[in-house]
């Protein structure tokens, strides 16, 4: 395995590089209350069929912490470029999920297929009431509480709405703990996120028809009524697209339920691969 820093210009990001060298690139795009640990499971199974990148974004991980605003697609594409990597397959996880949509957007010609995982595409609307404790997470963060947001964040995100902690996998919250705390001590949501730098334009969700490549969706059955009403949007609005739930998980299946989650990927990517 490949370790290594990009300097993006005003900070460097971390990233990982796995697999056979010259094998098709598939790039894993982590969500935003974690880092690129999220991929632990799909480690070893995907680098055994492709080149496998994984990287932390800019204040998550072990990645330089945000200073500003940011533009995650730029950051994307920018790693991409200096590490020589023209064409890829983009997977990507929650807000790692609508990057790789606006860059498949924006840069038509570097994603050979997307695989989606609890993503909304950009300029997607929430309706109805919002994510419980997402209100009390947002004070403990103001309060500089980071244990109390910390668990908060994985009560929505992980745990999700149907479910208590105890009902879920003890390792799974322990390991996305220790990441989620990196995310909510750095305030990279509020610094870098809440207004982001040169959003999409036109955004995503009126550009779903432009996109031509292969497209699998993926849910967690348990998620959040309106990560699953996105993932229909998604499914219904890029031709073709293919859409699967994996059940028993929320918004990290690939933590929850790897097994079944790395099978499904594999098997999207290996119809299109012309080296699976």
């Amino acid at each position: 395995m490949t370790t290594g820093y990009i300097d993006t210009g005003d900070g460097k990001l971390y990233y990982e590089i796995g697999g056979e060298g010259n094998a098709e690139t598939l790039v894993l795009n982590h969500a935003a209350f974690l880092d690129s640990g999220m991929w632990d499971d799909q480690w070893a199974a995907f680098t055994q069929h492709y080149r496998v990148l994984r990287y932390d974004m800019r204040g998550y991980g072990k990645s330089d912490p945000v200073t500003g605003p940011r533009v995650r697609r730029h950051d994307l594409y920018g790693l991409l470029q200096a590490l020589g990597i023209t064409h890829a397959h983009l997977l990507g996880c929650s807000m790692g999920g609508e990057l790789v949509i606006d860059l498949a957007l924006e840069h038509p010609k570097v994603a050979k297929s997307l695989v989606v995982v609890n993503g909304t595409p950009s300029g997607f609307e929430l309706q109805g009431e919002p994510p419980p404790y997402l209100f009390e997470m947002i004070a403990a963060t103001q309060q500089g509480d980071i244990e109390r947001a910390s668990e908060l964040q994985l009560r929505i995100w992980v745990d999700g709405p149907h479910r208590t902690p105890d009902q879920v996998d003890l390792q799974v919250r322990a390991r996305a703990s220790a990441m989620n705390r990196i995310f909510v001590a750095n305030s990279t949501w509020a610094i870098a996120d809440l207004q982001p730098l040169n959003p999409l334009d036109p955004p995503a969700i009126r550009r779903l028809d432009e996109i031509r490549i292969p497209t699998l969706i993926v849910a967690g059955a348990l998620d959040h009524a309106e990560n699953l009403r996105a993932a229909d949007v998604l499914a219904a609005g890029i031709q073709e697209a293919k859409q699967i739930f994996i059940p028993d998980a929320a918004h990290v299946p690939n933590m929850e339920q790897s097994a079944l989650f790395n099978r499904a990927v594999l098997e999207f990517l290996g119809a299109y691969s012309s080296k699976g």
